[in-house]
């Protein structure tokens, strides 16, 4: 979990920082200076912290995780929105599971054929804290074409009948306790995702770490299970500075990738306003090429995330630290 802490005035004279720590194994833990904490708090899913750190500028961290950080987020970003939605013919309805900090929702608006875009995130705490303090987000949050819903994903895509061409999954990451694990499930991929999908829809989500080693947490199931559910599956992955890993998206449709490279920039210079930081069509290319090793594990991966049958990354969510 992430722990804030004051090294020893004695010991430590020449570090006179604050420091955040986060455990990312039982014997691994990160940890970087902080300039100052801005926000700590509860709701009643998570556990809040907006914190000022030296190397990666303002870092929102959720359960003890961190989620984004200011310096480093448009890559974890680019690579959730602009995959989907740029091998999407004419991508108008977009839904968002999660993402109450903004930001995927402000990747999402960047794109000149959305016209209407639903994001639905379970906590009213979280979402009034980063439209508060995450300024980077604030046109978004007022943009005409965005409706904010809070309640629960599964129950919101339940309720309405219409059909979205892109539905993306920005969740917190599965871990015991959390709020959303539910929402990595093959039932909820079957019965309630991909019949809320358009003719030639695409799911994304983000699936945990996916490094040399990290990805068996939970990256390879979330894969394998999405395979089990659509036609054809991309898994890819970034490294971003501030997670100390490689990170993970999978991407799922009934309808073939066929665009190269090539194309991918055509359409980016088409259909999205403003430069990309990180993602175009040979950085797409090489996300989508994992390592041999990561291959074929995900070849060979048999695990199918159920409910009864849930991985989960190292640490607990505030419901189980209740118990």
């Amino acid at each position: 979990m992430g722990d804030i802490s004051i090294p020893n005035a004695l010991s430590n004279f020449q570090r006179k920082s604050c420091w955040y720590e986060e455990e990312i194994e039982e014997n691994l833990r990160w940890c970087f200076a902080l300039k100052s904490i801005l926000h700590t708090g509860a709701s009643q899913y998570q556990d809040i912290q907006l914190l000022d750190t030296k190397p990666f500028g303002k870092a929102l961290v959720i359960d003890g995780k961190l989620q984004s950080a200011e310096i480093d987020e448009f890559i974890y970003h680019e690579s959730l929105v602009h995959p989907a939605l740029l091998n999407h013919p004419n991508p108008k309805t977009i839904f968002i599971m999660g993402g109450g900090e903004g930001s995927t929702a402000r990747e999402i608006l960047r794109h000149t054929t959305v016209e209407k875009v639903i994001m639905c995130d379970i906590d009213e705490e979280v979402v009034d804290f980063c439209k508060s303090h995450l300024l980077v987000n604030k046109e978004a949050f007022f943009d005409s074409r965005l409706e904010l819903i809070i309640n629960d994903a599964r129950a919101e895509l339940e309720r309405r009948e219409e059909v979205y061409d892109v539905i993306i999954g920005d969740l917190a990451d599965p871990i015991e306790g959390g709020p959303c694990y539910q929402l990595y499930t093959k039932s909820f991929y079957e019965l309630i995702v991909k019949p809320r999908l358009s003719q030639g829809g695409i799911f994304v989500t983000q699936a945990g770490p996916a490094g040399i080693f990290s990805h068996t947490e939970v990256f390879s199931c979330i894969y394998n299970t999405l395979r089990q559910v659509f036609k054809y599956v991309v898994p890819y992955s970034a490294h971003i500075p501030s997670y100390a890993d490689t990170w993970g998206w999978v991407m799922a449709s009934d309808t073939p990738f066929t665009l190269s490279a090539d194309e991918l920039d055509q359409r980016i210079k088409q259909r999205i306003e403003g430069e990309n930081r990180y993602l175009d069509g040979k950085t797409f290319s090489s996300s989508s090429t994992l390592s041999k090793a990561v291959r074929k594990s995900l070849k060979n991966e048999t695990h199918v995330y159920t409910e009864g049958n849930a991985r989960f990354i190292y640490g607990h969510g505030a419901a189980y630290k209740q118990h």
